[in-house]
């Protein structure tokens, strides 16, 4: 954003339904473009920003989450967060849980909506895969449930992005069952500590291992005695105590040399705060806190890897990702690719199952993440030029058509529309990149509910003409 950003008409915090139906049925008789705001991380901002007269409709004020036990459900409201729904299992029940994300101040509404994952994906799916109903405002004001908004709508929202169909305002979600105790580890190194060697062996045991680990691997950049090299990051979770987990990895993934000192164990509730960064004994109270992060510039994307990477190959990237930064950029950038592997519970749910296609055939996902604390539209042109430069050398190591995209992790990069047009052909270029052969299904669901495009940004949606 600079300083001839528009700005919105109005910002509106609605605290009841109500509000919701009249924000949608006064925008649509004005003319105006509504943005759908939860928890306001979009990586491009759409969920706040827009290049045509607009409201943002904020609905951080519907923060109820409703814990069932006994029936092992949950009705969240969309402006939560993924810290607060943690912390409300947590005082309810220490053997439950929900397959997310790993960032306490992500907002519910877009996370699931988009599909969501996070480290109880191998066992349980994705956030999309776990929603049982949803509580939406249609494009004419009318409240929906599942039954009445039918099972084509409620398909689409969940992985499909609600924001081209409808505004959400709760879902009822399926808890998951853990442990009381449950495995945790962080463990690095570097190129001239073997990093390549278990990396190549990480791509063919992460997607193939018991689906109750998941070990991810965060590859950066870094000046180590003044010499340039790079780390990789082996962050692992386990369902189950360390005795179990120490058998399998001596067994898969030996070259890992984990030992019982590098495992920790603890909640399931205490393991989301681990993975978010903060020390092992932060108080669980910190995943209430809506504002944990300081404010960054950043660029992310993302890409899907279905064949491993040949070690020759590996080297050619770990040269592109040490070009990323220089001796003086060590306290200003910081860039990572974090990798997450797939298989498990995701090879036997249907591309079809929901819009998230993303499946059986892909070993991980990998975020691009580079951010800076420099101001300055040269900064980010410059910095944003690199980016996307790694990211065309990535090419033959990724998936191809299309080349596969997560839509959580928001990219403009890959094809946009004007904000006051959507045209079809346009967003089929990302919307195959997000939704692969779910995107023709997408644009018929759109135009059974929202033939006129009433709900449109740079990215949405179009019906099918």
């Amino acid at each position: 954003m600079n300083p001839e950003t528009l700005k919105p008409v109005a910002i509106v915090v609605p605290t009841r339904i109500d509000h919701v139906q009249g924000t949608v049925i006064c925008a649509k008789d004005n003319g105006l473009q509504i943005r759908i705001r939860s928890g306001g991380h979009d990586y491009e901002g759409l969920s706040y920003r827009s290049n045509v007269t607009f409201i943002i409709l904020d609905m951080s004020n519907f923060r109820s989450i409703d814990i069932d036990v006994k029936t092992e459900t949950a009705w969240v409201q969309s402006g939560a967060t993924l810290g607060e729904l943690y912390y409300h299992i947590a005082n309810k029940t220490n053997m439950h849980g929900f397959p997310s994300g790993v960032c306490p101040t992500v907002g519910i509404g877009g996370h699931f909506s988009g599909g969501g994952y996070g480290n109880l994906m191998r066992k349980y799916g994705l956030s999309a895969d776990n929603i049982l109903d949803i509580i939406a405002v249609d494009a004419l004001g009318n409240v929906h449930d599942r039954a009445s908004m039918g099972e084509d709508l409620f398909w689409a929202i969940r992985g499909g992005g609600a924001a081209s169909f409808a505004v959400v305002v709760s879902y009822k979600i399926k808890l998951v069952r853990v442990p009381n105790k449950v495995t945790v580890f962080r463990k690095w190194f570097t190129l001239e500590q073997g990093a390549t060697d278990l990396v190549h062996k990480w791509q063919q045991v992460a997607p193939n291992i018991n689906e109750e680990f998941f070990v991810k691997v965060k590859l950066e950049p870094s000046f180590i005695n003044g010499n340039q090299t790079v780390t990789a990051t082996f962050i692992g979770f386990f369902l189950g105590r360390r005795e179990k987990l120490l058998p399998i990895i001596s067994k898969s993934f030996p070259e890992l040399n984990l030992t019982q000192q590098d495992c920790h164990e603890m909640r399931w509730v205490e393991t989301t705060l681990f993975w978010a960064g903060f020390p092992i004994g932060t108080p669980i109270e910190t995943l209430l806190n809506r504002t944990i992060w300081t404010p960054l510039f950043f660029k992310n994307k993302s890409d899907y890897v279905k064949n491993v990477i040949p070690k020759e190959s590996l080297n050619k990237i770990w040269k592109m990702t040490m070009a990323m930064m220089n001796r003086n950029d060590i306290n200003k950038t910081r860039f990572d690719l974090e990798c997450s592997p797939y298989g498990g519970k995701m090879n036997v749910i249907p591309e079809s199952n929901t819009p998230f296609p993303h499946r059986k055939g892909n070993l991980f996902l990998i975020q691009y993440a580079f951010s800076w604390i420099d101001e300055g539209n040269n900064v980010s042109f410059n910095n944003i030029k690199k980016l996307r430069k790694l990211y065309d050398g990535m090419a033959p190591y990724v998936s191809k058509d299309p080349r596969e995209c997560f839509l959580n992790y928001r990219d403009l990069d890959i094809g946009s529309n004007r904000s006051n047009e959507t045209s079809f052909d346009d967003a089929k270029i990302y919307g195959r990149k997000y939704f692969k052969d779910n995107y023709t299904r997408l644009t018929k669901v759109k135009a059974s509910v929202d033939p006129n495009n009433f709900f449109k940004y740079e990215q949405s949606i179009p019906p099918i003409k």
